[in-house]
């Protein structure tokens, strides 16, 4: 093992990664994201007005609670009737699309980044993330990158999804796997 390479941080470039938008734009966001998100600020409406100003396309009656994190609004889709709750943190390297009536619970993490270990020089690794149609992402879940949840598909409480998950499903654990469907009752 002793002739092996290793990993060496100082050759990390990620120069290929140009989306982030311009540095003025990116230094406003970080300071507008810890301002009126990432804090206790409780207006909706302003965080909605300031998301799309900076690029996110958002809907109706979307619910955003207070320290909240959001890396790039610009890689942002918010459908109707979404809710984030308290301290989630949307580290959108990639693009996250949350639809309609979907719900992504107290401390959630979305990492559309990740790093490839098996580099030198320890590339960085981006996926998309989606969450559809009323999927419920619970508190404290991460959802790594390249990750679909299906419609209607439930993350219980401090689970990890490192795949898809299936539409009218629940999944727990670490990873996350199937432990039976869902079914919603009037």
């Amino acid at each position: 093992m002793e002739n092996q390479l290793k990993t060496d941080l100082s050759k990390f470039n990620n120069d290929w990664y140009k989306k982030g938008g311009s540095s003025i734009k990116r230094i406003s966001w970080y300071i507008l994201n810890a301002v009126f998100f990432n804090s206790a600020f409780p207006n909706m409406p302003f965080k909605r007005f300031l998301l799309r100003l900076f690029g996110a396309k958002v809907g109706k009656g979307v619910v955003i609670k207070p320290f909240v994190n959001i890396k790039y609004p610009w890689r942002l889709r918010i459908g109707n009737h979404v809710w984030i709750g308290e301290r989630v943190w949307i580290d959108n390297l990639g693009l996250v699309v949350l639809h309609d009536n979907s719900c992504v619970s107290q401390g959630a993490m979305l990492l559309c980044g990740n790093h490839h270990y098996k580099k030198v020089a320890f590339d960085l690794i981006v996926g998309n993330i989606t969450i559809e149609e009323g999927a419920w992402i619970g508190a404290q879940c991460v959802v790594c990158p390249g990750v679909k949840v299906g419609s209607h598909a439930v993350l219980t409480v401090n689970s990890v999804a490192t795949a898809r998950l299936e539409s009218w499903s629940i999944y727990q654990g670490n990873p996350a796997v199937k432990i039976k469907d869902r079914v919603i009752k009037g």
